[in-house]
Parts: structure tokens; sequence; C-alpha cells
């Protein structure tokens, strides 16, 4: 029976347990230059000290204003490749393993003079209003997608995560809230996705997985349902995903169907996902009951489990996760490190 403690592997990622530090913006880069910094290096080495088995870097965007913030990092510079690589090595050397999520705020960029959008379609009254994207700089955008990822793989990541919920770009063009358009891009509202998704991959190695972040149903009046959204990641899994994190909504303000919002309330969205495309999912959202987390896993409803806020208030949430759910507690030695371990 699988449970958090338990290795798991796709293609060469090879994880010691089960437990993902989820992407969560820190807002920290002080120079505006999308370029990590000393938070960023101490906020993930300590996760990797932590004991998580994959740690996945918070959203990095392809340019400038694809940033949520001008605090927010970037990945749209060779310059800023050896920050990353300084913060890898290090997760690496602690037993993590580590991935970058990839991404384009589109209309969520609240810094952006001039915001842009598969259609010119405000989040809310309190956001600019985007300029609907040219068929040109769309595949402009497609471009600066994959070579985001390149820069990735040469700052030595283990895995790449393209950010595909919660309103952010890839997301705007696959939901029928955002996306208006009258041409190919909105005909075909998965057209976009796969082409950043074939793009990314042909500068990753044949043995990286590449994992997509998902917004598996959305919650504003008009928007897909997860059996509507399970078609889309079909062509995203066709395209070449090989593990969904399943999330849900931010796409827009929320509709007349609110969700209830409790502990493990993403779980079945993520089954769901996991049932119908029949490939490794990530569930997230309130898990960070180390018992629900466990269950989640050993009841096969997802492969992984990702802790978010929960990491933010203890680093080493994973190692008193393993130890609360060990089936021999004699066995969590092994997962402490040695500086450590007369604490336990």
């Amino acid at each position: 029976m699988n449970r958090l403690s338990t290795p798991f592997a796709s293609k060469g990622l090879h994880l010691k347990n089960r437990i993902v530090m989820a992407p969560m913006c820190q807002y920290s880069v002080e120079a505006n230059d999308g370029t990590p910094n000393e938070w960023h290096y101490v906020h993930y080495v300590s996760r990797a000290i932590g004991g998580a088995g994959l740690i996945l870097m918070e959203m990095a965007d392809v340019e400038p204003d694809g940033r949520i913030t001008d605090q927010c990092l970037g990945l749209w510079s060779d310059e800023q490749v050896p920050a990353y690589r300084r913060i890898i090595d290090a997760v690496h050397r602690h037993g993590a393993k580590i991935g970058i999520q990839i991404a384009h705020a589109g209309r969520k960029a609240e810094d952006a003079l001039e915001p842009v959008a598969p259609s010119a379609i405000a989040f809310n009254e309190s956001y600019r209003t985007p300029r609907a994207l040219r068929i040109d700089e769309i595949e402009g955008l497609v471009v600066k997608f994959k070579e985001a990822a390149r820069r990735a793989v040469e700052a030595g990541v283990d895995t790449i995560e393209l950010h595909g919920a919660h309103g952010y770009l890839i997301h705007q063009f696959h939901s029928p809230v955002v996306n208006k358009r009258e041409d190919e891009y909105g005909l075909d509202r998965a057209k976009f996705g796969c082409e950043v998704i074939a793009a990314v991959k042909s500068v990753m190695p044949a043995d990286m997985p590449l994992i997509i972040r998902i917004s598996a149903a959305e919650f504003s009046d008009g928007g897909y349902t997860v059996e509507e959204g399970i078609e889309i990641f079909r062509r995203y899994l066709d395209a070449g995903v090989d593990i969904f994190h399943a999330s849900s909504g931010g796409e827009a303000p929320v509709g007349s169907v609110k969700p209830a919002v409790y502990p493990g309330y993403q779980v079945p969205l993520a089954r769901a996902v996991k049932d119908a495309l029949g490939v490794p999912v990530i569930a997230v959202g309130l898990l960070d009951e180390p018992k629900l987390a466990d269950a989640t896993i050993a009841h096969g409803n997802a492969d992984l489990v990702a802790v978010a806020r929960g990491m933010l208030r203890d680093p080493y949430w994973a190692l008193h996760a393993l130890q609360a759910t060990a089936a021999k507690s004699s066995a969590a030695a092994e997962w402490i490190p040695r500086q450590y371990q007369r604490g336990y």
C-alpha cells in the first residue's frame, strides 16, 4: 500500500517520498529583476532539509510584464540562471528533488502597464482591462515559454511545471469565461496550451517529466465543470504532459455555485482527473493534516500530495508528517537529518 513515505518515480524523476512542496509566490525580489535572492535560497533549501520529496519553486515568469508583481521571479534572461542553479544545487545536496513552475500572469499581471490576455476582459473592477493578444504575439509567447524551460534545464531542475491554473495565461486560453476569441485560438481553446507544452518538451531531456498545474473545475458562472475540463486536459496529455497537479478555480470571481472549502476539498477533483486520464496526479488543497495527506495516497486518490500553507508555517512539515504516519516509529530515523536526530 502506498503511503506518504513510499518512493515515487516518473520517467527519470525518482522521489524519496510522496510529499511535494507546492509553489507559493514569495513576492520577495527586492531588485525587481526577477532573480532569486537570499530569501529564496533559505526558503527552499530549508524545506529540502525539512524532508520534502519534491520542491516546486514558485511561479517564474517568461517576460517582465508576465509577472503578478514586480517582486515576482522570472526566467526571461540567461543572466538569471546562476541564482537558480545555486538554489537547485543546495536542494540536491540535502536529498530533495526540485522543479520550477513556469508561467505568465496574463490579465492578472498587477504591475504591468498594459496586461495582455486572450480577450480584452478584466479579471474584476480592481484590475486593468487587458489588451487582446495578436496571433504573432501568441506565437512569440510560445517561444518565450520554450526559452524559459531551456534556462530551467540549464539551471539543473529535475522537472518543470507549467502553470495552467488559477486564472493565469494558459488557463485563460482554455477558459470559456476569459477566451472569447473568434480566431483559431478561440475556436480551439486548448491550442495555446498544447503549443506551449510541445515547445517546452522540445528542450527538456527525454527522461524528464513535465507537470502541468490545472484548475480541474471553474467556479465562475459559465465556467467549465471537471468533466468538461478533462477533455481539455486530455489534449494536454496527448501533447506531452506526464503529471497533472489538480487545483481549481481562480479564473474569475466566484459565481452562484460557491465551492465548499474544507480539508481535502479538492481531492475528488484530483481523483476524477487521475481516473479519466490514467496518469499520475498531485492533489493539493488544505492537506496539511498528516493523516489526511497519508490517506489521500493510501486510498489511491492521488499519487503525490502538495502542501502549501502548512510548509509556510513549518519548514519541517514533511519530517513531522512522516513521523506522524510511519508504520514503525523507529523507521522515522532514516528521514531525519543526522544533525537533528537527537531531537527525535
